[in-house]
């Protein structure tokens, strides 16, 4: 078996990577032949085949190396300097392998930066690093040791969408059909990236459940509708933290989108709006429940779910996740987890306008929602969404 001509030798072949390039690549080329003609903003660059491989391969093995007993985190964007703004271009390119990934890494570690590979005289090198990238444009992150995800990016300000994710000999490819089912909901859509929220270029739901992932300590929060006290009826009276009147910081936020023309203003309003997520995130930490309206309207945390009275027990969901090959499950809510879980999955069926996020301590994440078309408990697990 010949090596392919971007690879440099002295690391050994990753097979994920062989396996899972062609796939990737067909997945970039439908993203360019369904972009907008009428748009400005030009898609980037699509890798062949054996690029994606060997950038899969330098950065796996990377990612299972140390610097001074640090784990690696890069990000590798594909595409020339000259596509980019204010790109900061070494003097001698790098080789794109795992020492010299591990080397720079301590210096591009920071969210936003990225090293940027193209080819040099037929091969593959870092040329540098950037902090803009354009539409469309092929991303590799080392999320973990041994951990990978290609993305893309959106066109919009701190916009990537997940294509798929690489963990050892798993591979997982986000499935593009996913959004298109009956009973997805608008959270799931948005993650797969078809769907824009109504607060401006971020989509509230998504950064709630980002944060919600990040603190390792597991959590639920619960949206229910704005008005109706129905909610109450699935929750242990009195509440430990309730909130009176409702903490309306993000709702205010969500509300008060600033137009993109006014720069300094919209990255005003995005820092205040991440800083509130971050906060409404956290109280989900606290054992029990948080619970806020479909306006971002805080009304509790803490709070202990029971079962409506003269509701049924939930005895069943339906499990689906959003990837390739993925084939849907009818299980007890208790074979996704634990007790949090369980509660979730009953909430949602005596609350059928409800939707529950459930993070688990160690990474998992559930959506929980309502089926009208199958009349059952629907649990989309989309960690794979949010690496």
């Amino acid at each position: 078996m010949s090596t392919p001509k971007n690879r440099v030798t002295s690391d050994p072949a990753y097979p994920a990577a062989r396996t899972v390039a062609p796939k990737v690549r067909a997945h970039f080329e439908r993203l360019v032949r369904a972009a907008d003609p009428t748009s400005e903003a030009s898609p980037a660059a699509i890798p062949d085949a054996e690029a994606i491989e060997a950038i899969i391969d330098a950065a796996f093995w990377a990612s299972l190396r140390r610097e001074e007993g640090y784990v690696p985190k890069i990000s590798l964007a594909f595409l020339p300097p000259e596509e980019t703004f204010h790109p900061l271009i070494f003097e001698r390119s790098l080789a794109l392998h795992s020492s010299a990934l591990v080397r720079v890494a301590p210096a591009v570690e920071r969210p936003g930066i990225h090293l940027g590979v193209w080819r040099q005289d037929g091969e593959l090198r870092v040329w540098g690093t950037t902090r803009a990238i354009p539409t469309f444009c092929f991303v590799l992150e080392v999320a973990a040791p041994g951990l990978l995800v290609v993305k893309h990016h959106r066109g919009e300000s701190g916009k990537f969408v997940n294509v798929a994710v690489l963990e050892g000999d798993q591979i997982k490819v986000i499935d593009e059909q996913a959004s298109k089912l009956p009973d997805c909901p608008t959270l799931l859509t948005s993650l797969l990236g078809f769907d824009r929220s109504v607060a401006g270029d971020i989509n509230i739901l998504v950064q709630l459940a980002v944060s919600m992932r990040a603190h390792g300590r597991g959590g639920s929060l619960l949206m229910v509708p704005a008005g109706p006290d129905a909610w109450r009826e699935s929750i242990v009276q009195p509440i430990s933290y309730a909130v009176t009147p409702a903490f309306g910081e993000l709702a205010e936020l969500a509300r008060r989108t600033p137009p993109h023309h006014d720069h300094m203003g919209h990255r005003l309003w995005h820092d205040a709006l991440t800083d509130a997520v971050h906060a409404i995130a956290g109280l989900t930490a606290v054992d029990g429940a948080t619970i806020i309206t479909n306006r971002y309207e805080l009304l509790a945390f803490g709070a202990k779910i029971t079962r409506r009275r003269g509701f049924p027990a939930v005895e069943q969901v339906a499990v689906t996740e959003p990837i390739e090959g993925g084939e849907r499950a009818v299980v007890h809510p208790t074979r996704l987890g634990g007790t949090r879980h369980l509660s979730a999955a009953q909430f949602v069926q005596d609350q059928q306008d409800s939707v529950a996020l459930v993070a688990s301590q160690d990474g998992r994440f559930t959506i929980f929602a309502w089926s009208p078309c199958e009349n059952i408990v629907h649990a989309h697990k989309v960690e794979t969404l949010l690496l």
